[in-house]
């Protein structure tokens, strides 16, 4: 008989993970790619939020944030048909289209409404969200390499997590760390199928891992409103993932071997600068202002051009009286820039 699963009230948070039948290494670069992109279509879909995840060569961990249910806003045929064609093909997708218009046609609430309900109660459901990644990769899987059958050992596995910041970020850094101690990466940035280096790769994708990893901080778990700012989450979860994974000696006396993780070296360099990202970590990264910031240099060389320039004046408006501006990312230090940069400064 299965043993029931322990489920949450309301807001509820599961580390869950599952793995490959016969611990086969099946999922190569592209695998994840595609799996990845399972993930956050049914992540969009069904209101199931991804806090953090790494995905290896034969198994999976999540750590999701499952939404009470009564709080979702009624999914509408607006809403509907903005998120179908992610998970379903173009046919499928129009003959709901087709469906919804002969219902509305017929003055038929009833029927409208049950079209809606279909893919109404799949929201919000943990079950039925595994059940959904799990399904369409093994098709996916399947026919790539050629085989039937199952691809899983059995059902996932999950763990009910406290909704509070230090059980989050451990249960995340666990999760994140999964690289390192299979001794794949040195760092877990340096692995791009988890969420803290999705994060720190930007662009449209990073945004959302972004955030996931906000969700666990304590000022989010306290207002679901939180306006959450990557400045504020990279050095805290960074500073808890680099302490969390330094690698442990064993000791021969208790029978313990040693631990993987990151070396004193790597590590000791994170703790002193508080989790923030020193220059020569963010120069591995696309730096937008290098290309977008219309003039880099100390403030007093900014303000220059941009004062000899009457362009640059009538460009920014009358509001605008200096030119130079703090960069975003790192610490600069005296560097400044002229364009004041917003959004995805740091990419992949």
């Amino acid at each position: 008989m299965r043993t029931a699963r322990l489920l949450g009230n309301g807001r509820s948070f599961y580390h869950v993970m599952s793995r490959v039948v016969d611990l086969r290494k099946v999922f190569e670069a592209r695998d994840k790619e595609i799996f990845r992109k399972i993930l956050r279509n049914q992540e969009a879909f069904t209101g199931v939020r991804i806090v953090t995840y790494c995905l290896m060569s034969n198994h999976f961990h999540l750590l999701l944030e499952v939404p009470d249910r009564e709080t979702l806003a009624p999914l509408d045929e607006e809403g509907l048909l903005a998120v179908l064609p992610l998970l379903y093909p173009a046919e499928v997708v129009e003959g709901v289209m087709q469906e919804l218009e002969r219902a509305r046609a017929a003055g038929d609430d009833r029927w409208h409404r049950e079209i809606l309900s279909r893919y109404e109660r799949r929201r919000g459901d943990l079950g039925l969200f595994l059940k959904e990644v799990k399904l369409r990769l093994t098709i996916y899987m399947n026919k790539r390499l050629g085989r039937t059958g199952t691809l899983w050992e059995g059902r996932y596995k999950s763990v009910l997590v406290e909704d509070c910041e230090r059980a989050l970020l451990t249960i995340s850094a666990y999760i994140d760390l999964n690289p390192i101690r299979a001794g794949l990466v040195a760092r877990p940035e340096d692995y791009r199928w988890c969420g803290y280096a999705e994060a720190l790769a930007g662009g449209s994708r990073g945004q959302k891992a972004r955030e996931g990893l906000g969700l666990m901080l304590s000022e989010a778990l306290q207002d679901p409103h939180f306006r959450q700012d990557w400045r504020r989450t990279l050095p805290r979860y960074r500073l808890f993932l680099y302490q969390d994974g330094r690698e442990v000696p064993g000791d021969p006396d208790l029978g313990q071997g040693d631990r993987r993780g990151m070396k004193e070296s790597v590590v000791e360099p994170v703790l002193e600068q508080g989790g923030a990202m020193p220059v020569r970590e963010v120069l591995r990264h696309r730096v937008r202002y290098f290309c977008d910031g219309a003039v880099l240099g100390t403030a007093e060389f900014v303000n220059a051009v941009f004062e000899r320039e009457q362009s640059l004046r009538d460009r920014f408006g009358e509001k605008r009286m200096t030119g130079a501006r703090r960069m975003r990312g790192a610490d600069w230090g005296e560097l400044r820039v002229l364009r004041d940069l917003q959004k995805e400064v740091i990419g992949v």
